[in-house]
């Protein structure tokens, strides 16, 4: 791949641009140049096969049944065009380059129509046809040479991006949608199929790939190109679903011009608007948007959530609103065919939220939670920064399957990748970094040993769970009458439902008792049920509780304060939350699988924990059953974290008078 061919054709592109000032703003530029850049790969691609597509429609019926695979044959294409015209015969005819243009479109085959309608170009035209701007355009872009033997796929890849990149920018879209980097497809690829090399090398195998955040193709056309590669005899057939209609088409127009089949791209959102809802796949690839919210399909998923649970896509939970990362990661997950199919595995691209967001029981919890209970899990991969276009921010991506091989059940592997990086020679919006290909192969090997080093940790699925329980200390009060208590009373919502000459009395009954302690609650009553009743004529159980407790001041000498049962009721302001490890599981090594923990197992960890952590502290805290919870999180920055000492002061002293004594010779230069 070469970086000046995809800068010197995106930046000609781009520098059509200047064409449409003043008539469009910089963020409808796009509405023009994509469909246009679009257009003119296909019309390069059709270019040697044009005349014989002509001859051949000549020859037929125009309502011949099989016309559409004729006409394909005779492209050498799996589309084609019949139109006379093409780029190049447009501007013999300056006066009707709208007309021409539209017969120009026309003339593709059905797949390659669907693509420029999704572009909604039309009204474009009729645009820049009013303002005299058509002709230089359409000019302007037959200049643009991106035959296949020029520009690769790869490298046309690039240029769509990094276009499609800059109007996003100009536009101020959503910033969570970054497109992936190839390289990064790559490696992704190499460590989904690590462990399929021989089923996939046999002869005629046919496997199937889901990406349900297409974009403009990327990861589908490097996996298909994988798998091309490693057995010419076999084939990958590539699905997806793209929500944004231009990078759909984009999409769409990468498949035609490689052969493969663009229907199977849809169009839509794979919320609420599956595409391909009663298929399972082998494999599963996505990059979906960072940190983007799903409020606009939230209707639809919560009444999915409620009404199907797990016979559902979103049974485990639902994430925050503003991230909708985990929702993708379900969606994919009820795709995957069952372990009694052959299993899949997928991989998918997130920001650190997914790893440790949402304390234990929230929805990312219990995503988390499920996935790894379910020994899905297999590896997560931390990449370096600024390797995306739209975005600096560290990345990772995670490896899920049904079908792990037997060493692996009941462990996570992490992988540290954050230093495998080179520097760009030349940055692409915020990509200022790439992993090369020995970086590539060195990272698939440290996946494929599977053994624990400086970059590669592999754990046990319990390491990653814990219990997080309540620990409660005993509320212990005395009752006083003073400045503090009393204003605290006058300041109940209770008392001040009370007409204000009654609020004043009680306040004022109460004031005649300054300084007195009271040390039951018992007591307390009594006195405020006195006053109440000389103040407003009865001792409602709710004004009595109110007054009472608005009296109270903790103190930790006084005894314990207890319910009608005699159990000691929680302080809420000494109450504290503690995570327990959580027990490792069982293994049954007969029939090697895991059981799950029972509430023994449970209760021995928390009580081993209150043991040794908490009740040499606070011998009186106990722990409320009743509110744990499990939680799973990843904290894979800890697990790499290398302690560094500090330098010896000594060196950072002679350091100083080293600086010191540069400063001072400096300083005399100048005076001097």
């Amino acid at each position: 791949m070469s970086d000046e061919t995809i800068n010197n054709h995106e930046a000609f592109i781009w520098s059509v641009a200047d064409l449409l000032r003043g008539v469009y703003k910089q963020s409808e530029y796009g509405r023009v140049i994509l469909p246009l850049t679009v257009l003119r790969r296909l019309d390069c691609v059709l270019e040697p096969t044009k005349d014989k597509v002509l001859a051949r429609a000549a020859m037929l019926p125009a309502d011949l049944e099989n016309r559409a695979p004729i006409l394909m044959h005779a492209a050498g294409e799996s589309f084609y065009n019949t139109s006379k015209n093409t780029f190049k015969t447009l501007l013999a005819d300056p006066d009707h380059v709208a007309a021409n243009l539209r017969n120009y479109i026309a003339g593709f085959s059905e797949s390659a129509r669907d693509i420029i309608d999704k572009f909604n170009f039309d009204t474009q035209i009729d645009r820049l046809d009013q303002h005299n701007l058509l002709y230089l355009v359409v000019s302007r872009f037959a200049d643009l040479d991106v035959r296949p033997d020029v520009v690769s796929n790869l490298e046309m890849g690039y240029i769509y991006e990094e276009l499609i990149r800059k109007f996003s920018e100009l536009s101020n879209e959503t910033a969570g949608e970054h497109f992936t980097p190839r390289e990064v497809i790559r490696l992704m690829v190499n460590l989904l199929l690590a462990d399929d090399d021989e089923l996939l090398t046999a002869p005629g195998i046919v496997k199937t790939m889901l990406d349900p955040a297409c974009g403009t193709g990327g990861m589908l056309s490097v996996s298909e190109e994988y798998l091309r590669k490693l057995n010419p005899q076999g084939r990958l057939d590539v699905y997806g679903q793209e929500v944004n209609a231009e990078t759909y088409a984009t999409c769409r127009s990468d498949m035609l011009i490689k052969g493969l089949d663009a229907s199977r791209i849809r169009f839509g959102n794979s919320f609420d608007n599956d595409q391909h809802p009663d298929r399972r796949f082998d494999y599963l690839l996505a990059n979906p948007p960072f940190g983007v919210e799903w409020k606009m399909v939230a209707n639809h998923i919560r009444a999915e959530n409620k009404t199907k649970g797990f016979a559902g896509r979103f049974g485990a939970g639902l994430p925050r609103i503003n991230d909708g990362s985990f929702l993708f990661l379900q969606h994919m997950i009820s795709k995957m065919k069952r372990p009694e199919e052959g299993g899949a595995r997928l991989a998918i691209v997130f920001n650190g939220s997914p790893l440790f967001t949402g304390a234990a029981g929230s929805g990312e919890s219990e995503i988390r939670r499920w996935i790894i209970e379910n020994d899905w899990l297999e590896a997560v991969v931390a990449l370096p920064d600024q390797l995306f276009y739209n975005t600096g921010i560290s990345t990772y991506f995670w490896v899920v399957t049904n079908r792990k091989s037997e060493k692996r059940r009941g462990k996570i592997q992490l992988i540290d990748a954050r230093d495998s990086w080179t520097k760009m020679r030349k940055s692409l919006g915020n990509k200022r970094k790439q992993i090369s290909e020995e970086q590539i192969a060195d990272l698939t090997r440290l996946y494929g040993a599977f053994e624990e080093g400086p970059r590669s940790k592999i754990f046990p699925n319990e390491a990653f769970g814990f219990l997080r329980i309540t620990v409660e200390r005993p509320l212990r009060l005395r009752w006083e009458i003073t400045d503090d208590t009393l204003a605290a009373v006058a300041a109940d919502k209770k008392i001040a439902k009370l007409p204000t000459l009654s609020q004043d009395l009680v306040v004022e009954k109460l004031r005649a008792d300054q300084g007195a302690t009271y040390h039951t609650e018992k007591t307390a009553k009594a006195v405020v049920r006195d006053v109440l009743v000389a103040v407003i004529g009865e001792k409602p159980a709710p004004l009595v509780n109110a007054v009472t407790n608005a009296l109270a001041v903790r103190d930790s000498d006084a005894p314990t304060i207890t319910d009608a049962k005699g159990n000691p009721k929680p302080d809420p302001q000494l109450r504290d939350y503690e995570n327990v490890v959580l027990p490792t599981k069982r293994v049954d090594h007969e029939t090697d699988t895991t059981r799950r923990l029972d509430t023994i197992e449970y209760r021995t960890a928390i009580d081993d924990y209150l043991d040794t952590e908490v009740h040499p502290y606070v011998p009186d805290a106990w722990h409320d059953p009743t509110k744990t919870k499990i939680g799973y999180e990843i904290p894979l920055t800890r697990h790499f974290y290398t302690y560094t000492p500090p330098r010896p002061l000594e060196e950072i002293d002679a350091e100083i008078r080293t600086l010191d004594a540069e400063i001072q010779v400096l300083l005399a230069e100048v005076t001097g």
